[in-house]
């Protein structure tokens, strides 16, 4: 596991320094806070690599309530769909856009396995209901995509069920994109290796085992066969009008900042990169589906 993962869920990577007051009091800038590091056996480089990431994060927030009050004003429709493999870190990413967003217009959507009320309505109708209002912007913690993918991995759907879904997909999203509601699809991409490592870490560590659930042994066991659902996917639901954004998660902060960094530079809203921060976003890390050749 690298030092990106080794984080509780409540925050980031904290570094703490046993120093006394005196010491602390002898601080008078670079040099002396470099030596103080050293005699407490402080990675120098960790540290100011913690810095930066916190820096930038704090920049990229303050965008985003800079976004939130322009679509609060203007009685926009935003919503953000973020999918991905187990353990991708999704949720973890959404804490870094909710953390300091109006939770009154800012929702997060993790909705719960249907009812039986809900088994028998039309799919995309418990989804719908989640919308966001006029004024909303609305973080899908997983998404109608269940559908594609882990249902169907998993044998809670059938064939017919997938194929109406696949077929259905694209259309609903056209109605959302001719009806003005913004949608951003992200989608976490990580390797099998770093997936292991995480679900190790959710066994050892207590702040995080309650993620672990009786699916997680079938995320590796059936690894390619999520591969295959995966692809079909992208390859029958990216469109022009709602395309698909693969983040490269194996880095969880980065994955983060770049995400953030990208539905910044997507949408528009007044007083934009006022801090400097919403550049194009890393395409070594974030970019568009690529289509396969037929």
């Amino acid at each position: 596991m690298n030092d990106d993962d080794r984080e509780t869920d409540g925050g980031s990577l904290a570094i703490r320094i046993e120093a006394t007051a005196e010491e602390i009091e002898s601080i008078r800038g670079q040099p002396e806070l470099l030596e103080l590091l050293a005699t407490k056996k402080i990675k120098v480089e960790k540290a100011l690599a913690e810095l930066r990431y916190e820096q930038e994060l704090e920049q990229l927030q303050i965008e985003l309530l800079q976004l939130h009050r322009s679509i609060q004003r203007d009685g926009r429709r935003v919503a953000i769909v973020f999918e991905g493999r187990d353990t991708a870190g999704k949720s973890s990413t959404i804490r870094r856009f909710t953390q300091n967003l109006n939770p009154r217009t800012a929702r997060v959507v993790a909705l719960p396995k249907p009812t039986e009320v809900e088994r028998g309505q039309w799919f995309f109708q418990r989804y719908v209901e989640q919308l966001p209002n006029p004024g909303e912007i609305v973080f899908f913690d997983r998404s109608w995509y269940n559908r594609a993918v882990v249902e169907p991995v998993m044998g809670f759907c059938t064939d017919k069920e997938y194929e109406i879904f696949m077929q259905q997909a694209p259309e609903f999203e056209r109605m959302l994109y001719e009806d003005d509601l913004e949608l951003i699809k992200l989608w976490f991409a990580i390797s099998p290796q770093t997936q292991a490592q995480r679900f190790a870490a959710r066994q050892t560590n207590p702040l995080k085992r309650w993620k672990l659930s009786t699916l997680d042994g079938q995320a590796q066991n059936q690894w390619d066969r999520y591969t295959h659902y995966i692809d079909a996917m992208f390859q029958r639901t990216h469109k022009d009008y709602s395309p698909w954004l693969i983040v490269n998660a194996d880095r969880k902060k980065s994955a983060r900042l770049e995400a953030i960094r990208h539905v910044l530079h997507t949408l528009h809203y007044e007083g934009k990169n006022a801090t400097g921060a919403c550049h194009a976003p890393d395409p070594a890390i974030i970019k568009p589906h690529e289509p396969k050749d037929s």
